[in-house]
Parts: structure tokens; sequence; C-alpha cells
């Protein structure tokens, strides 16, 4: 399997390739050169596999001969050995027609667990190959931080920098980054949105300075390996509601498009998908895209639901490539056009051929407050603010047939959103008690200025070089 930049200028690479790059050099993000398929039959026999072997099977097309199926096997049972629930992502009923597949089983109670424990092991496996050190380099809007802390922490030749908007996640969230002490692991908040310190990311890996002295990597989900992980889930709930005979529609609350942009590639790869509902706050610009066309970003709004803070989606670019024919040098100047004016029009091909899977909704303050008490209240469900904007979107959603299941991604554990859940609830929800605690434990974590030259220079006064450990 080889795998291409959106933008068309960057060389080709093989798995190991994209999961140590993240982005491409071009500025682009790399996607598979074909998207690789089940037959019918081979996706029915995939029903009852344990979620190890499941991912084994949905992701060993896009890993190539990087990795046996062996091998995979192995890591997979690894990695999703540490959850808290034998399942992994257990499904659970609402009513009739709404479902909820809980992805917070992880470690730090969060979907990005599910292919960051992952990804933290491919590192270490593709590291261990050569002498580069890997320097991690990301920015979160609150979950995806907590989670790769956790998978890399104390692993060979790897370092890590998070940044996070200052005050702009909850208790919850910083705590469970900047509790972690290991020697590799750097937590920055900065002044300012998700996106400015996005946009720091995306400079530094075009910043000749920077990658010539280090071997910068992602673990958003800008990183190919990480979004490939999340297929896997979309197969195990589908198979669990009767796929490949039934079709299954699934509700995704998002903010950097990474989530159900998976769910297109499960589409891709022959999963009977009806729709895929793309849930948005008051932060709308996917909704405002699919919706109209008007792909514009404005000013992020704080919301009760912050890893939904965002006005600039990276994956979304994965979609546009693969809606409008993948001509790399047209997406290049439909981005530049974006970098300099913050607005693009999606083409007409783009339009419609998201439009043959994708619908939207947005919900407000008082939509995602509504459907926490109604999940609460007629089903014994909490939720957090992420997964009710979600389920707003999968009851508000018009045109799904009755026969079809509606599933929920359930993104975060509702401890981790504990005054908003309340507001909304009257109920307070706890911390698991393996991660109990979490506010008892002593915090590490450097304020900087929202200027990329300052977190430049923290970056490179305190990361490995790329080849320190040897010639490579």
């Amino acid at each position: 399997m080889k795998y291409v930049s959106t933008r068309g200028q960057a060389p080709s690479l093989d798995f190991q390739g994209v999961t140590l790059a993240g982005l491409a050099s071009d500025g682009g993000l790399y996607v598979p050169e074909v998207w690789p398929g089940f037959t019918t039959d081979e996706i029915a026999a995939m029903a009852g596999l344990p979620y190890a072997q499941l991912a084994q099977r949905v992701m060993q097309p896009f890993v190539g001969d990087c990795l046996t199926p062996e091998r995979l096997l192995q890591l997979c049972e690894q990695a999703y050995g540490r959850f808290a629930h034998a399942a992994v992502t257990p499904l659970k009923q609402l009513d009739e027609q709404q479902w909820v597949l809980e992805l917070f089983h992880g470690p730090t109670l969060a979907f990005k667990d599910v292919a960051l424990q992952l990804l933290g092991l491919l590192f270490e496996e593709f590291l261990a190959r050569g002498d580069d050190h890997l320097t991690i380099v990301g920015a979160t809007s609150g979950d995806t931080g907590s989670a790769a802390i956790d998978a890399v922490a104390g692993r060979a030749k790897v370092d890590i920098f998070m940044l996070h908007p200052h005050g702009r996640v909850s208790d919850v969230q910083r705590r469970q980054m900047t509790t972690v002490l290991a020697p590799n692991v750097h937590n920055i908040a900065i002044d300012g949105s998700f996106d400015d310190a996005q946009a720091m990311v995306k400079r530094m890996f075009n910043d000749a300075a920077m990658t010539g002295r280090f071997g910068i990597a992602a673990v958003n989900s800008i990183n190919w390996a990480r979004l490939m992980a999340q297929v896997v889930y979309y197969f195990a709930a589908a198979l669990q509601l009767g796929a490949p005979q039934r079709k299954v529609a699934f509700s995704v609350p998002t903010g950097n498009f990474g989530d159900v942009f998976a769910g297109y590639v499960a589409a891709k790869m022959g999963l009977p998908i009806e729709r895929l509902i793309v849930a948005t706050n008051v932060n709308d610009i996917l909704h405002r895209a699919l919706s109209t066309g008007d792909y514009s970003a404005g000013t992020v709004t704080p919301t009760a639901a912050p890893s939904m803070d965002i006005q600039v989606s990276s994956n979304f670019e994965r979609l546009l490539f693969d809606c409008g024919g993948r001509d790399g040098a047209a997406m290049a100047a439909q981005m530049q056009q974006f970098d300099a004016t913050k607005a693009l029009q999606l083409t007409n091909a783009q339009r419609e051929s998201a439009a043959a899977l994708f619908t939207s909704a947005r919900a407000d303050a008082d939509d995602m407050a509504n459907a926490m008490r109604w999940a609460h209240e007629a089903c014994g469900e909490v939720l957090d603010p992420h997964t009710a904007i979600g389920l707003h979107a999968a009851r508000s959603v018009v045109g799904i047939s009755a026969d079809v299941p509606v599933v929920t991604l359930a993104t975060a554990h509702p401890a981790k959103f504990r005054d908003a859940v309340e507001r909304a609830t009257g109920v307070r929800p706890s911390l698991p008690a393996r991660v109990g605690d979490l506010f008892t434990r002593e915090e590490a974590c450097t304020r900087l200025p929202g200027t990329y030259d300052a977190v430049a220079a923290f970056v490179a006064g305190r990361a490995t070089p790329r080849n320190a450990l040897g010639n490579g």
C-alpha cells in the first residue's frame, strides 16, 4: 500500500513512512493511493471476532508488508488490553432506533485512546528499526493531548510537545495531560484558541529549520495511522447491528473531521453505511460547508463542548480531495486560497459527491442540554456534552428509514465534563476508580504567548535531534 498527498507534490510513502511523517512535506495530508475493499462475504466473516482480531483484519490492507498479520495482531491485543471494558467499544441501545457506541473505556476516557494506544506502539515498533529520534508536536482541544501523552510517555526515542489553548479545556482534560511527569512529556498552554495552536503545529511541519534538525511527527488525526485505527469501530458497531445485510447510520460529534472521515473510509471499504451525520456545535464550519458549500472560518466561540470549538477542520481536506477527483494541484490551489482568505467554496463535484453519504446538523447550548436530559430521563444514560450534540443530530435528521439503526459515537466519559453534565441533568458524574486520584496529582505545564516563535524556541531548546542516536 502506497500513500499520496492531497496536494500532489510530496513523495509517496509506505505505511511506516506515513506513520512517522504525519503531515506531507507539501503541506497536504496522506491518503491511500487506492481504497482497499472487502466483499460482502469478507465483511460477514468478521462478525463475532474479538475487537483486536477485527482491528487486525480491517487494518491489514492499509499496513501492507510493513507489519505481518501476526505482529499487527500482537500490537492490537497489547493496545486494547488496557481498556476497561472487555468489548473495547461496547454498544448500548437508547430506544427503538437510537444507539450509542461507547468509545471512552481507554486509559484517558476518550475516543482518542482507541487510535492512540495503537499509534504509540507503532511509533515504538518503527523507531526500533533505525537510529532516528521522533519529536511529536501536537495541538489539542482537549482529548487528543491526554490520549497521546498516555500512549508515548516514557517510550524510547520519542519526545512529545502538546499545545493546548490556555483556559479552554476542562479541568479533567488539563490534568490528564499535565500530571504525566515523564521526562519525555512537555505540556504547553498557549494564549489563544485551538485553531491558533493547530496553525503553529502545521507551520512547524513546514519550517525547514525545525524539520532539518528534528524528526517532527504528528499524533492528531492528520496522521493517517491514527485515522485508520478509528475505521475499526464502525465495522464493530455495524456488524453487531446486522451488517453487511443491514445498513446502519452514524452520528458523529466532530470538530476536526477525523472521526467522521474514518466512517467515510469504512464506507469506501464496503461497509453498508446509510448516512454519516456530521454533528457540530455553534462552531459550525462543517455544517455550513456540507449544507451550503460555504467553508469559511469564523471566530471560535468557547462552549461546554471544547473539543469541538474549532473553525478549521484539518481532515476536511481529505474529503475534498477524494470528492474532487483526487486532483492534487486543484486541491493545493483551494487550500492556498483558504489559507489566504479563510474561506473557500466547495465545487459542484465536491458537494454532490459528499452529499451522497453525508448530512449535517448544528446544536446550540439548549439543544445539547436537552439531549443530555432526554438521554438521562428517558434512557437512564448520562452523556457528555459532545456525545449529546451527536445525539441531538441523530434525533433531528430526517429522511432515515425507521428500520435503519442510528449509532451516535459517544466520544468521552461524562466525568470529563462534570460541570456541564450537572447543569443539564442534576447528576455530577464520578471519575472511574482508575483515575480517581487525578486531582491530587502534581501538575507540570509551561504557559507561552500565542506566537510561533515562542513555541518553536521552546521545542528547539528541549527536543532531541533526529539522528542523535546514531547516523540515521
